[in-house]
């Protein structure tokens, strides 16, 4: 059965991926034969699961969307997929990304867009776009992305699936390419709470070889999905609910709060002050720490190399040029700029200090609440194309998601209908630190009571 199951996800993987680009490698080869030494007892055991190409699988390519990796194989496997594979997993193909995460439309892969499988002229995301599509479209079940500023939960949103990003220290960073250290987290997509509970809890938890994980207990997160919401308590921060969010999104986050209410839930309004100065923060400490991050791209270790560059920094500076796409070009510079001796306390300190008030925000409102509910996205998706000229814009994409990666704090997003449009519209939750059993008992509630059942045209089921 384990084989059966694998096969056919290897098959819609292969004739879907013309059609939406999802996959950057499909292993038919080698996920065969990992099925034939699978832990046949293990809580995974012949799931199929795709993965992000910015995290390592050993003897699979990790090109991070990125033409300057080339055709870079790591020879070791991130701790998730150790974790993964030990628990029976299979993991069947690399997914699309933005390159080296930076995008919130996977346009900016160097391999060409992933497209949403509920309208292929539209975004399905970012940057995690290719396992967002992967698992809208029926291919896996489950599958992995990285989460920097909302790359698991705004994809998961435009795409109609649930996105989980948890508590920064809850999943190693061992194996996941670096673009934000501070930031990124490994996280979840699957088509249900209980797919994505079931998985945190075989990749959850310490790691020595992440200093940054921390040593706190993973508990069975399927325990948490009990459905009984009662004493439990939603802030709701009305000012996010203004200007910039459509109409449509905004009804639809609303109508979920109502639901709440009738499951038993507690509606409190929380404040959040700075939160209107998210984006400029983040965009300020995201791009310093890939400008330190991305560095080690140079052309000498691995990866791509320019021709005709006969002198050393001649090499350097070609292979970045022509190895990096605009958009990391665009985050390098405003990261170097940033860090500079004359700006350093004019931009990077202050937006550090910004930091701390946001994540005091939500310690404060974490006092009266349990969760805080948010749109996912301003917008369902976006026609290809339709912002790629326009940095800002873009940037805005994550104005609700952004600040749970500054804060540390675990996120969930969770699909709650269809636009006139027919595209998915989300709704995010986000909770104190280590509070993901919560998430999961109120997003499940949720799920159990208005099932999203709609599926893409386009659809391996």
């Amino acid at each position: 059965m384990s084989r059966q199951t694998v096969e056919l996800a290897i098959n819609a993987a292969e004739k879907l991926n013309d059609t939406l680009n999802a996959f950057l490698q499909i292993d038919r080869e080698g996920a065969l034969q990992r099925t034939s030494e699978i832990n046949a007892s293990g809580p995974l055991a012949g799931i199929p699961i795709a993965v992000k190409d910015n995290i390592c699988v050993k003897g699979m390519q990790a090109s991070c969307g990125s033409k300057i990796l080339g055709n870079y194989h790591p020879p070791y496997n991130a701790t998730v997929i150790e974790r993964l594979t030990n628990a029976g997993a299979v993991i069947i193909g690399k997914t699309n990304c933005d390159e080296f995460a930076m995008g919130s439309s996977n346009e900016n892969s160097a391999f060409g867009p992933v497209r949403n499988p509920w309208d292929t002229t539209r975004v399905s995301g970012g940057s995690s776009g290719g396992s967002a599509t992967a698992v809208a479209a029926g291919i896996v079940p489950v599958a992995l992305g990285s989460d920097t500023g909302g790359s698991v939960r705004q994809p998961a949103s435009l795409c109609g699936v649930v996105g989980l990003k948890p508590t920064y220290g809850r999943n190693s960073r061992y194996g996941l390419v670096a673009f934000a250290s501070s930031l990124d987290q490994i996280g979840i997509f699957a088509r249900e709470v209980e797919d994505v509970a079931r998985v945190l809890s075989v990749i959850a938890g310490r790691d020595n070889h992440d200093s940054t994980t921390a040593d706190v207990p993973v508990p069975d997160y399927t325990a948490s999905l009990t459905g009984d919401l009662k004493g439990a308590r939603l802030g709701f921060p009305r000012a996010l609910f203004g200007e910039g969010l459509e109409r449509q999104v905004k009804q639809s986050v609303e109508s979920v709060i109502d639901v709440y209410r009738e499951l038993g839930a507690e509606v409190v309004d929380v404040e959040m002050p700075h939160a209107g100065y998210a984006i400029a923060v983040y965009y300020i400490i995201a791009t310093a720490e890939a400008s330190s991050n991305l560095a080690r791209f140079d052309g000498v270790r691995y990866g791509f190399r320019a021709e005709d560059a006969p002198e050393l920094r001649q090499m350097y500076r070609k292979t970045r040029e022509e190895g990096f796409g605009p958009e990391v070009k665009r985050r390098i510079m405003l990261g170097t700029y940033v860090l500079s001796a004359g700006y350093y306390d004019a931009y990077y300190r202050k937006a550090q200090q910004v930091r701390t008030l946001i994540k005091n925000d939500f310690l404060k409102a974490f006092e009266t609440c349990d969760a805080i509910i948010t749109p996912t996205s301003p917008t369902p998706a976006f026609a290809i194309g339709e912002k790629v000229d326009d940095p800002l814009a873009m940037y805005l994409n994550d104005i609700y998601t952004v600040t749970a990666n500054l804060a540390g704090v675990p996120g969930i997003s969770v699909p709650c209908g269809l636009s006139s449009e027919r595209l998915p519209i989300g709704f995010q939750l986000l909770g104190p630190y280590w509070s993901e059993p919560m998430l999961f008992k109120l997003s499940h509630a949720y799920e159990q009571a208005r099932p999203f059942r709609e599926r893409p045209p386009i659809s391996a089921s």
